[in-house]
């Protein structure tokens, strides 16, 4: 249960941001300027960074919902992007986003815990410098979104099929007010 009164029919941040629209259109900003661009890694690498960042955090709402928007831009591969955020090391991705996940796991620890060693490794497996930045961007920003989210303690679908279709929403209008007012999209099969 939520520990404001928020739009029960909202799920996870988006009833938080129905609730306060003044943070959440910079916070729609920030989310759509991150991870909708293909400027140097892909709109798919960077829902992974954000999906695994929020699995290290535990939120359960984050992790699902990035990562379907990623399975979204992998052509419908949910093994992968489960693979990437439990064990990327092993998952069939490049070494430059295995090296820029590792930055986003320091990140998530805190940011001190980013080294010369990773950043190093990173560029040298063709990371440029945005590459980087952005890496550090986005777990830094979803650390902040998964505290946000776990705590007021959104509410958060545990059933799976209530994700892709929000995450279509999201890989082809983007993040914005639309995310937060309009309902939630209904499976075909449940139309009446």
């Amino acid at each position: 249960m939520p520990h404001i009164n928020v739009d029960k029919n909202l799920p996870g941040i988006r009833s938080l941001m129905a609730f306060s629209p003044e943070t959440a259109t910079p916070m729609g900003e920030l989310a759509n300027l991150l991870l909708r661009t293909n400027e140097g890694m892909s709109m798919a690498d960077r829902e992974l960074i954000a999906a695994h960042v929020s699995y290290l955090n535990d939120c359960f709402y984050c992790q699902q919902s990035h990562g379907a928007i990623a399975v979204c831009y992998l052509d419908g591969n949910h093994d992968l992007v489960e693979q990437v955020k439990r064990d990327y090391t092993h998952a069939a991705i490049s070494d430059k986003l295995k090296a820029l996940l590792v930055i986003a796991g320091s990140v998530q620890k805190g940011g001190k815990h980013v080294t010369p060693n990773q950043i190093e490794n990173a560029k040298n497996l063709g990371a440029t410098d945005r590459d980087i930045h952005d890496t550090v961007l986005i777990a830094a920003a979803f650390c902040m979104f998964n505290r946000y989210v776990d705590g007021l303690a959104a509410n958060t679908p545990t059933d799976l099929s209530t994700y892709p279709l929000r995450a279509k929403q999201v890989a082809e209008k983007g993040y914005g007010n639309h995310i937060f007012s309009s309902k939630q999209p209904v499976p075909e099969n449940e139309k009446i």
